[in-house]
């Protein structure tokens, strides 16, 4: 129980960790954590949208959030970097809490809805979920969804390919709450297969069809029922060895002859 303890602690203080940065750095445009243990410390990623703002004159408001996450978190020797976000409408968070801020400006909900879902969309995403909730036109709580594209809620490409963001936006009739699901540009799903023509074999070179052959030997997997180990055991090619003694007839026990018939007419008298 010692270990597990010790896994829920470490994941407990990493959930504080994100939760403590993306309040310090509000309005910067939070798109993301990673936490990485290196031989001279801890690594602390942040993935923003206005690096500048997180850095600050000379490095200064990083020096200051790197001493206060010491102090907090007890973490050795924290090293922060800050890397910024190439394209911000991919990024599920970021989008997630554009969405909260322009609820808070006076934005109506279905209008943020509708311009979130196509800004991502023209961006470059295949799918998006976007989900408001909250109380949202009286006082009764109601939830409003707005998707396009193609969204995958289960199995194996939601966790490979599906980017969540969360926020919350504080209102005078309550709290809404905003959820972003984004299917990135480059996911390739299982039932999107392309056949390539004899034009386009002719004009790849030999390695290109090698690497073809390679992704779908690697796809298909190993053949089902499929023996490896030498020689061939299949039903076909099996045979009894023969052992040397005649079979026996129906009604005869092992060691026992069967005596010769007389010599007759084999007619009955």
């Amino acid at each position: 129980m010692a270990g597990e303890r010790k896994f829920v602690a470490e994941n407990v203080k990493r959930h504080l960790l994100k939760e403590y940065l993306m309040e310090k750095v509000q309005g910067a445009g939070f798109g993301g954590l990673e936490i990485q243990r290196t031989a001279l410390g801890t690594r602390i990623t942040l993935i923003i949208e206005r690096p500048g703002l997180v850095i600050g004159r000379r490095g200064s408001t990083i020096k200051t959030l790197t001493e206060e996450i010491a102090e907090k978190f007890d973490i050795d020797n924290p090293q922060i970097e800050v890397a910024e976000e190439k394209n911000p409408a991919l990024n599920a968070q970021i989008m997630a809490e554009k969405l909260a801020a322009a609820l808070e400006r006076g934005w109506k909900f279905r209008r943020a809805g509708h311009s979130t879902v196509r800004r991502i969309m023209e961006a470059g995403a295949k799918g998006c979920q976007v989900t408001i909730a909250g109380k949202l036109t009286g006082q009764r709580h109601r939830t409003a969804k707005f998707k396009q594209g193609h969204i995958k809620f289960c199995g194996q490409p939601s966790v490979d390919f599906m980017d969540r963001g969360f926020a919350v936006a504080k209102l005078k009739p309550g709290v809404i709450g905003v959820s972003v699901w984004i299917m990135r540009p480059d996911a390739r799903l299982p039932d999107e297969i392309h056949v390539y023509s004899p034009e386009e074999l002719a004009r790849m070179s030999a390695e290109g069809r090698d690497e073809i052959v390679e992704e779908i030997v690697e796809d298909a997997g190993p053949v089902e029922g499929e023996q490896t180990a030498p020689g061939d055991t299949s039903p076909e090619n099996t045979s009894p060895e023969p052992t040397g003694e005649s079979p026996e007839t129906p009604g005869q026990t092992a060691g026992e002859t069967v005596p010769p018939e007389p010599a007759g007419d084999g007619g009955e008298k």
